[in-house]
């Protein structure tokens, strides 16, 4: 579909030092409408920054959470939309967006094409080796791996993949969404086995790694915490027939295509 626009949600809380890169680099995108960041009760100067670069804010008072974070960003959205085009049905893309990627979200272009010409309903990136490797142990990726594979027969390269392109159709088919950082894994099961098609693409992205520290100790476990609780909400079962894409080129397109 050329010429698809294309709307950002950002969920930031306390990213003060790379929100106001990131918007900027988003903004530059072909085709982008609008960027929402939503600042999930940030104690810093995160709003103050997105704003200034030219995003459209949205804030909580206190944390809510990532999931809370892009229901809210999608449903002002919906009112931008409505209040550029006169129209109450909204076709824009959504794209979702790390707060801490800096320039390098300048490469989420190629998260759009293949939802854009409906070679799949949703788009997820996969990142290069970071600068440095972080600090866990793989327990997450490996439950949040286990947990797809399980209800979808289709293996991740990178379940908790944050940046993703997809329809409004398909975002409104996978809500309400799950609670917090279990809200990657459900959104990929959710809309397999709901018969969407669901692609991964090779994305040029850097992000801040989560350190070996205490506080990033306290980040995985609340992560394993809400994707545990993602899972056990869903059955676990193998759905079928599943409409899931091979994972695509560096360029976006689908195989076989030029």
């Amino acid at each position: 579909m050329a010429g698809a626009q294309v709307a950002v949600v950002v969920p930031a809380r306390d990213e003060a030092g790379g929100v106001a890169q990131t918007v900027a680099a988003l903004r530059a995108l072909p085709g982008v409408a609008a960027v929402v960041v939503v600042d999930d009760g940030s104690v810093d100067d995160t709003g103050e920054l997105a704003r200034a670069a030219g995003a459209d804010v949205v804030r909580h008072v206190r944390s809510r959470g990532k999931a809370a974070a892009l229901e809210t960003g999608a449903a002002r959205l919906a009112v931008l939309e409505a209040q550029a085009t006169g129209s109450l049905t909204p076709t824009w893309l959504l794209l979702f967006a790390d707060a801490d990627l800096r320039a390098s979200a300048g490469n989420l272009g190629v998260l759009v094409g293949p939802v854009a010409d409906r070679t799949a309903d949703m788009t997820v990136a996969v990142l290069p080796p970071q600068e440095r490797p972080g600090g866990g142990h793989g327990f997450v990726v490996r439950l949040a791996t286990r947990g797809i594979t399980n209800a979808t027969g289709w293996t991740p390269t990178q379940p908790l993949s944050g940046m993703r392109c997809l329809t409004r159709e398909a975002f409104e088919a996978a809500r309400p969404l799950a609670h917090g950082w279990g809200v990657e894994t459900a959104l990929t099961i959710d809309l397999l086995t709901a018969g969407y098609r669901v692609a991964e693409v090779p994305c040029e992205l850097h992000h801040r790694v989560t350190g070996a520290d205490w506080r990033g100790q306290l980040h995985r476990a609340r992560q394993y915490r809400d994707v545990a609780r993602g899972l056990a909400a869903r059955r676990v079962r193998r759905a079928a027939p599943l409409r899931v894409l091979r994972r695509l080129p560096r360029t976006g397109a689908p195989r076989g295509h030029p």
